[in-house]
């Protein structure tokens, strides 16, 4: 890991997006709650959550953090689900990888709860929408 010990503590603000391509008869079994395996975006949501908050233990070279706060939100359209995760923590280093975590641990859970009904599941477009506190400043994309 990199030397962080002269770097100032800062509010830490990351926003990262991902899209789930799911046939449109399997979208609406999940708006209706008629998936076998429960609610699929609360389920998406916990796992997404709880993959933010074990960043540290999965990629070896990122600094275990204290993340305050994992905000996940699921827009549903006809033949996919949006997901934006924020990720905000008071930290000597960004939070742009735990917010990355949670995106495609999210992303993943989508899949395994929808496929059975559908295996041409696409998950793309991973990316850093925002992010802000620290040397660098804010970026946003």
């Amino acid at each position: 890991m990199i030397d962080i010990t002269d770097k100032e503590e800062t509010l830490r603000e990351a926003m990262v997006g991902a899209k789930v391509f799911i046939k449109p008869a399997v979208i609406q079994l999940i708006k209706k709650g008629k998936m076998p395996k429960g609610d699929v975006l609360e389920a998406a949501r916990l796992a997404g959550i709880m993959a933010a908050k074990k960043t540290a233990e999965l990629i070896p070279m990122c600094h275990p953090i204290p993340i305050e706060y994992v905000g996940i939100n699921f827009s549903v359209k006809k033949g996919s689900i949006d997901i934006i995760v924020t990720v905000k923590g008071r930290a000597k280093t960004g939070v742009e990888m735990e917010a990355f975590t949670a995106a495609a641990m999210a992303s993943v859970t989508i899949y395994d709860m929808c496929k059975a009904f559908d295996r041409t599941i696409v998950i793309s477009e991973i990316k850093l929408l925002k992010k802000s506190g620290g040397k660098s400043g804010l970026y946003v994309r």
